[in-house]
């Protein structure tokens, strides 16, 4: 595996046990003798490596026990430099293991179980990460929920993936999220409501006295109406004694044609100017016929009977 995809894997993983298992910086690693040994042997930086594969700080721990193992292995070469590391850059991390109690230093196994899972209950409490290079430590660690583990192969520093138990726990919590996030809507409406409510209560309390105001009523939710504009109005059925449109009109028309006549004759049937003649008679009878003042027909007589005399 490439060197880039290789630590944008480990920054991944460490994101994962920081948010399922509570990891924050400086991590707590736990070395054994192994591990140091190897390191040294193959002129490594231990705490840049570490940190380049946790992708931040990093506090170095030992325990009494590997102290014990590798001044027990002092006639190797390279172990010297080792116990000179360990003793001056790394934490030591009491195991309760004291030389009185045990004469013999316990092995890497039940020194580091004890010390990270010191209840036997399969959990990494103190949030350690092992680095062990022994195989059946590591086979023993990934029982413990929640522990990251790193080795040394072939002079290349390489940290495992999750561990099966540690990836069912996760699981196990981001299903439980999901669900708690999927029920808070529901209870901060119902906790809307609930305020909503009271401040109404507040509002009517000093209100209660004043006339109580017809509400709006609440829209009904359903299937809405059709839009009225584009509804197609419905037919009337005719009426049998009703005369239909034509005839109607044709009524009216010549309704309006005999008042527009009778409007002509009346203009038309005026009163005719008199001619006033010289004589008594024509004075008398125009006279009689202002005073009487019957009509057209009558002036017509009148006149007639003047130009007689």
């Amino acid at each position: 595996m490439p060197r880039a995809k290789r630590s944008k894997q480990y920054r991944k993983l460490m994101e994962q046990f920081s948010m399922s298992f509570g990891f924050r910086e400086p991590y707590q690693v736990i070395v054994d003798a192994d591990f140091i040994a190897e390191a040294n042997k193959c002129k490594m930086d231990v705490m840049r490596r570490l940190e380049d594969t946790l992708h931040g700080q990093v506090k170095p721990l030992i325990t009494q026990c590997s102290m014990r193992h590798l001044y027990g292995r002092k006639s190797e070469p390279g172990v010297e430099a080792a116990i000179e590391q360990a003793k001056n850059h790394f934490e030591r991390r009491r195991c309760g293991h004291h030389p009185d109690e045990y004469p013999e230093p316990l092995s890497a196994l039940e020194c580091l179980q004890s010390v990270v899972d010191p209840k036997s209950n399969g959990v990494n409490k103190h949030r350690y990460v092992c680095a062990v290079n022994d195989e059946t430590v590591r086979a023993k660690l990934r029982q413990v929920a929640g522990t990251p583990l790193i080795f040394i192969r072939r002079s290349v520093m390489i940290m495992e993936p999750m561990a099966t138990v540690s990836v069912k726990i996760r699981s196990k919590d981001e299903k439980s999220k999901f669900r708690a996030e999927l029920k808070t809507p529901d209870n901060k409406r119902k906790r809307e409501d609930d305020d909503s409510d009271e401040e109404d209560a507040q509002q009517a309390a000093p209100n209660a006295g004043e006339a109580d105001k017809p509400r709006k009523k609440k829209k009904a939710h359903g299937p809405k109406e059709p839009n009225p504009l584009a509804v197609k109005k419905k037919k009337s059925k005719p009426n049998p004694n009703q005369k239909p449109d034509n005839q109607n009109s044709k009524g009216s028309k010549a309704e309006e044609a005999v008042t527009t006549e009778s409007t002509t004759k009346a203009e038309v049937t005026k009163r005719k100017r008199l001619r006033k003649h010289k004589g008594k008679g024509a004075s008398t009878n125009s006279e009689a016929a202002a005073a009487s003042g019957d009509g057209d027909g009558e002036a017509n007589a009148a006149d007639t009977k003047n130009q007689e005399t």
